[in-house]
């Protein structure tokens, strides 16, 4: 057999498994973290509930500082809406000092539609502030999270944001 042909089928081979192991990943992803922070939820939530507060501490708003931008609706709460270069995200529903939803409509580098929710839970003389981002994960995105470990990149940012507001938040 020549060498082309080896590494032909070597390549179909290799191929195959990367499509087959995508079909056994799931069609939904999560990603979490927590992070408890000395403050009331009271004097949290308007950081998260106001898009304004919200982009002063969220870590992908602070990446680009030439990115693009509006704000729409209202200042606050449901129906205000942030768009920038690649996707949008609108407060979808706000339960005072307790959630806040949104949701993110990325279109690059692939359209998808995610669900983010902030939970704010009195724990003593501290809040548990939990961020998530949860949604569907279409096929080419299960490819794609076979080589890039969405939770860990994903994962990182919501750690430097919660630390972040952790500090905005606990400032006297």
């Amino acid at each position: 057999m020549s060498v082309s042909k080896t590494l032909g089928m070597i390549f179909a081979v290799a191929v195959t498994g990367v499509l087959i192991a995508a079909a056994t990943r799931s069609d939904k992803f999560r990603v979490q973290r927590s992070a408890s922070i000395k403050a009331a939820p009271d004097r949290i939530y308007p950081q998260i509930n106001d898009l304004r507060r919200f982009n002063t501490w969220n870590p992908f708003e602070r990446k680009d500082p030439n990115l693009k931008h509006s704000y729409s609706g209202p200042e606050s709460g449901k129906g205000a809406a942030y768009a920038f270069d690649s996707g949008t995200i609108e407060i979808i529903d706000s339960s005072p000092a307790s959630k806040v939803t949104m949701t993110l409509h990325m279109l690059e580098p692939f359209e998808s539609r995610t669900t983010v929710d902030f939970i704010l839970q009195p724990r003593g003389d501290t809040t548990e502030v939990t961020w998530a981002m949860h949604g569907p994960v279409p096929y080419l995105a299960k490819i794609v999270h076979l080589f890039i470990d969405m939770d860990r990149m994903v994962g990182r940012e919501f750690d430097a944001g919660l630390a972040s507001l952790k500090t905005i938040a606990e400032k006297p």
